[in-house]
C-alpha cells in the first residue's frame, strides 16, 4: 500500500516512540550493484526463507538472481533456475491462451459459458470475457489466505466448476467486479473443450515451448527436482514447510510454477506482440467498463493501471507458501518479477514497490536549484523550526509568510523533543509545478519522519511538509 503526503503545512499531532522501519539502503537511482545490495539485505533484515528476482530494463534483462533457501532444511540456495509457484500470475497466460483461439477463430470472447458448459448457473448470460474480467458473478471458491479442509484433496476441474458454479451468483453478470478463481477454473475448461487437449499441454505447446521457458511447468508434482520448498507461519512463528493445495484446486487458475527469468521472458514477448495479435493484446490490456462509465482497473488476467500517466501491467499471486508479483512497463519495455517462498505479503509488496519505482520513467525533468542539496537544506531548515528561530531570506513569499511566529512557536515545541537525525535521505525527486519536489525520510532515536520539501530554481523553500512514519 502507497501513503500519500497530505496536503498540510506540518503534521506533528501524536505520540512518538516506535521502532525505526528501514535498516537496509534503499537505492535513490537505477544502479544494478545497490539493487542487488538493497535485495539482499531485505531479504536476511526481513527474515525471508528465500527469494527470486527478476529485473527487465529497456527490454534486456539487467538483473536475475536469487537470495536465501530454496529449501530450509536442506539448505539449498536459491538459483535463477529454480522454479516458484506463482498463483494467480498464471491467470495472464490463461487468458492468453483463450485469445489465441480467439485469434484463429476457433471461439470468441463474447461467447455464452453455455456453449461450452450449459449446466453452470446463467451460463448463457455470462460471457467468456465476463470471466477474464471478473465480472462473471461466479462465488470465488478460494477467498482465504490458508488451506483449509476441502484444499487437501484432491478435485478434477470440472467437478470444481460444478460444485462452485451451479449455485447462487454473488451478483447480476457485468454489474461489478469481483476477484473469483472460479471463472479461470471454467476458461480453463474451456480451453479444453475448444482445444482437444489438456489445459496443460495447450498451454506447453502454445506458450511455454515456443517462448523458450524451460524453466517453467503447470501443476508438476510437488516436492520434485528443482522446486523451491514453500513456507508459512502464524502468529509470528518461526517458518514451518506448508500444506500445499491438492492437485486439481489451482488449475488455470493458479498452478504454474516458473522461474522469474521466465516470466520476464514472457513479459518482454507479451509487450513486444509475440504471443498476441494486436487486437487480442489491446483487449487484454482494456479495463473492464462497467455500468455508469465506471471501469475495473483490470483487463483479462492483468491489473492495468496509469500512475502518471504511464500503463503498468501487474498481476500479484499468492497460494500456499508461496507469493509472486509480476510488473510491466510497456512504453519502456521494462519489468519486474519477485518471486518468493514464504507468505510474507508486507515484506514483497514494500520491495515491489521500491524496485518499480526505479524502472518507472520520470513524467518530467526535476528542475535544476541553486544552493545546496535537498537533503542539506531539509535538515537545516528542519534544525531552524526545533529552536523558533527559521531564516526567513531562505523562504519564497507565500510560505513565509504562512510560517507566522506562532506557527513555527507550535511547531518548535514538538520538533524538539526528536533531537538530531541519525540520517537524513531522500527517497524520491520529482518536479511539480516547475518546482523541485524533494521527498525525504528523516531517522531519529525514537522514530522516523517522512518530509516533502519543495523549492523553486532560486534556491527558495516554497512549502515543507512534515508526518510522522
Amino acid at each position: 500500500m502507497r501513503r500519500t503526503v497530505g496536503i498540510i503545512a506540518l503534521v506533528l499531532s501524536g505520540s512518538v516512540g516506535y521502532a525505526v522501519g528501514e535498516k537496509c539502503q534503499r537505492p535513490m537511482e537505477y544502479d544494478v550493484a545497490a539493487i542487488d545490495a538493497y535485495i539482499g539485505c531485505h531479504v536476511k533484515d526481513r527474515g525471508i526463507p528465500g527469494l527470486s528476482v527478476a529485473i527487465v530494463r529497456d527490454g534486456k534483462v539487467a538483473l536475475e538472481k536469487g537470495y536465501g533457501k530454496a529449501s530450509i532444511a536442506a539448505g539449498a540456495p536459491v538459483t535463477p533456475e529454480a522454479l516458484f509457484a506463482v498463483g494467480s500470475v498464471t491467470k495472464q497466460f490463461t487468458s492468453a491462451c483463450i485469445l489465441l483461439l480467439a485469434g484463429e477463430g476457433k471461439l470468441s470472447v463474447t461467447d455464452p459459458v453455455s456453449q461450452y458448459l450449459p449446466g453452470l448457473t446463467r451460463a448463457g448470460d455470462i460471457t467468456l470475457l465476463d470471466l477474464m474480467n471478473h465480472v462473471s458473478g461466479y462465488p470465488d471458491f478460494y477467498p482465504l489466505d490458508f488451506v483449509d479442509r476441502r484444499l487437501v484433496a484432491p478435485i478434477a476441474a470440472d467437478q470444481l466448476a460444478r460444485r462452485y458454479a451451479t449455485g447462487a451468483l454473488d451478483f447480476e453478470p457485468g454489474a461489478r467486479y469481483s476477484y473469483s478463481n472460479t471463472g479461470f477454473i471454467i476458461l480453463g475448461l474451456v480451453v479444453e473443450k475448444v482445444s482437444g487437449q489438456p489445459f496443460g499441454q495447450f498451454l506447453q505447446e502454445r506458450i511455454l515451448t515456443p517462448l523458450g521457458m524451460t524453466h517453467s511447468a503447470f501443476e508438476p508434482e510437488n516436492p520434485g527436482p528443482g522446486l523451491a520448498t514453500g513456507y508459512t507461519s502464524f502468529g509470528l512463528a518461526p517458518w514451518k514447510p506448508a500444506v500445499y493445495e491438492a492437485r486439481g484446486w489451482m488449475g488455470a487458475a493458479g498452478a504454474l510454477w516458473a522461474s522469474p527469468s521466465d516470466l520476464a521472458r514472457w513479459d518482454l514477448a507479451l509487450m513486444t506482440g509475440k504471443v498476441l495479435e494486436p487486437a487480442q493484446y489491446a483487449l487484454m490490456t482494456t479495463p473492464r467498463r462497467l455500468g455508469e462509465g465506471r471501469t475495473t482497473a483490470y483487463g483479462c488476467g492483468l491489473d492495468v493501471t496509469e500512475p502518471r500517466g504511464i500503463t503498468v501491467l501487474s498481476h500479484g499471486g499468492a497460494v500456499s507458501g508461496f507469493l509472486a508479483e509480476n510488473t510491466m512497463i510497456p512504453a519502456t519495455r521494462s519489468a519486474l518479477v519477485l518471486l518468493t517462498n514464504c507468505e510474507d505479503s508486507t515484506s514483497l509488496s514494500k520491495l515491489n514497490d521500491a524496485l518499480l519505482t526505479l524502472l518507472m520513467p520520470p513524467a518530467q525533468p526535476v528542475p535544476r536549484v541553486a544552493g545546496p542539496p535537498a537533503a542539506e537544506v531539509a535538515k537545516e531548515l528542519f534544525a531552524q523550526l526545533q529552536a523558533g528561530r527559521v531564516d526567513r531570506a531562505r523562504l519564497g513569499e507565500e510560505f513565509g509568510i504562512y510560517l507566522t511566529p506562532e506557527r513555527v512557536r507550535d511547531a518548535s515545541g514538538q520538533l524538539k523533543r526528536w533531537g538530531q537525525p541519525k540520517s537524513v535521505e531522500v527517497v524520491r525527486m520529482s518536479e511539480r509545478g516547475g518546482m523541485e519536489t524533494a521527498r525525504l525520510r528523516m531517522v531519529f532515536k525514537s522514530g522516523v519522519l517522512r518530509v516533502l520539501m519543495r523549492r523553486t530554481p532560486d534556491g527558495l523553500v516554497q512549502e515543507l511538509l512534515v508526518e510522522r512514519e
